[in-house]
This record gives structure tokens, sequence and C-alpha cells, in this order.
């Protein structure tokens, strides 16, 4: 963690934040604070409620209560009705790069890459075609710029993804666990570029089962279960030494799966 991101300002502050699905409460009361240009990683169990905290947080989702505050706005009290438009400009600061790629398979790769800038957010397409072919280079995939979904690996599709993502300019990179529908030899290529956002300064919060990458890349752990953050701290606190039982238990059932 550099200097610069410890002594940052807060980008997104989300407090008591509640989302239930019929009678089954996702999420219980949920604090997260996110700093510019830091990196914070999500663990935990299947069904904790990380997936959709992270939805939560750009517009994906609209929680039953708390608040949510974006450094420069927009500010939302989930205890009333959000209007759309504000549900909208929260979207419009941060963008998702999801676990299943989800991109046009009618579409080519910069066509994918240039709908968001294009479509949403008015820039001229020369530009936006500009600012794709830039960001696909960046990633080794400048030559795939006609091809289609249908014709990359996995590894590929979801490198394009993080491109369409960065193409939008956000403030705020949100990664639903981006690899765990990867074959276990193109997971490299995905954290190799996600790393290298990280390094670059890009504010992120990721939602990931690879402990080694939030060990070496975040800093910050939460650890989720049961729709709570049960601990969170710097990753060298929350793995060596976590406080709390069931962070104990859940990071010894994921790296030593055999005893």
């Amino acid at each position: 963690m550099s200097e610069q991101a410890a002594g940052a300002a807060p980008l997104l502050a989300a407090h008591g934040i509640r989302k239930s699905f019929g009678d089954h409460e996702v999420l219980r009361g949920v604090d997260l604070t996110v700093r510019r240009g830091r990196v914070v990683a999500v663990i935990g169990p299947s069904g904790s409620g990380k997936t959709t905290l992270l939805r939560s947080l750009n517009g994906l989702e609209t929680p039953d209560g708390g608040r949510l505050d974006l450094d420069g706005g927009p500010a939302l009290d989930f205890s009333r009705p959000v209007p759309k438009a504000t549900r909208l400009a929260l979207r419009d600061r941060s963008a998702m790069v999801f676990q299943h790629h989800n991109l046009f398979p009618h579409r080519t790769v910069l066509q994918n890459v240039t709908e968001g800038p294009v479509q949403v957010r008015r820039v001229p397409r020369r530009q936006a075609d500009e600012r794709a072919l830039a960001l696909l280079e960046r990633v080794g995939l400048a030559e795939k710029r006609d091809a289609y979904p249908r014709e990359l690996s996995g590894g590929q599709q979801q490198r394009v993804g993080i491109v369409r993502a960065l193409a939008l300019q956000p403030d705020l990179l949100l990664f639903d666990e981006p690899t765990s529908a990867l074959d276990p030899e193109l997971v490299g290529e995905v954290l190799t570029v996600m790393k290298e956002l990280a390094e670059e300064g890009w504010t992120m919060v990721v939602v990931t089962h690879e402990l080694q990458f939030a060990r070496e890349v975040a800093d910050e752990v939460l650890f989720m279960d049961r729709g709570v953050v049960v601990e969170q701290g710097p990753p060298r606190q929350v793995f060596t030494a976590p406080r709390e039982e069931r962070t104990k238990r859940f990071l010894h059932r994921i790296l030593h799966p055999l005893d």
C-alpha cells in the first residue's frame, strides 16, 4: 500500500446496509469504507452476502435500509424511496466486472468495449474507439478487436470485461469473483491485469476466493459470513492472526482442505 493510499480520503462509505429477499435476510447491517486508491478484498463462504453487497454498491440492487455516501455525490438513504436518477448517478461513478463476463455475443470485442461510453456516456464514436483500442492493447488483446466472444478463451473474455469497465473511466471498480468461472490455467492472466490496476492506483472492491491475491494485493480484507462483516483489517492481520473464531475456521477450511 502506498503512503498516498494510506492517507487517502474515503471515496465510498456504506452504513448499515440491509437487504432481504423474501424472508431471507442477506445483508444485516454492513458497514464498509473504501478509500481512494485502495483495494478492498471481500472474502467469505458462499451465501454470505458478498455479491449482494457488491451489487448494492453500484445500484444493481436496492438495499432495504442503510446509507451510501459517495464522495462528490450521490448520497443515498435507503430508509426512504430512492429516485431512479439518484441510483443511476451512483452507477455512473462505478463499473462492475462480472463472474461470467456478460459480453454481448452478437457484438465484436471492440463493440462490446465501446457500447457503454457511446450509448451511456455519449462519448463520440471515434474517441471511444481510440480509447478502447489503447485499453485492449494494454491487456494484450488489440488483435482480437474484430473477434466475437465465442472466439475467445474464458480468460480473454474476462480481460475484455475488465477493459469494458475501464472504458467507462469509473471512480470505483467492482469485481464479482472475476476468476471463479475460469479454468485454473487461465486465472493468472486475469489476476495479473487486476494487480497492475491496483499498482496504478485504481480504487477497487474485489469479491474473491483467490486468497493469495487478497493477501498480496489488497490494502484491506473483509471477511463476511451470514450477512455481516465478521472481521476486517490489513491482510497480514486477517490471514496470519485472525481474531474471530469464524474467520479462523473459514481460513483453515480453505487453506487446509484435506485436514
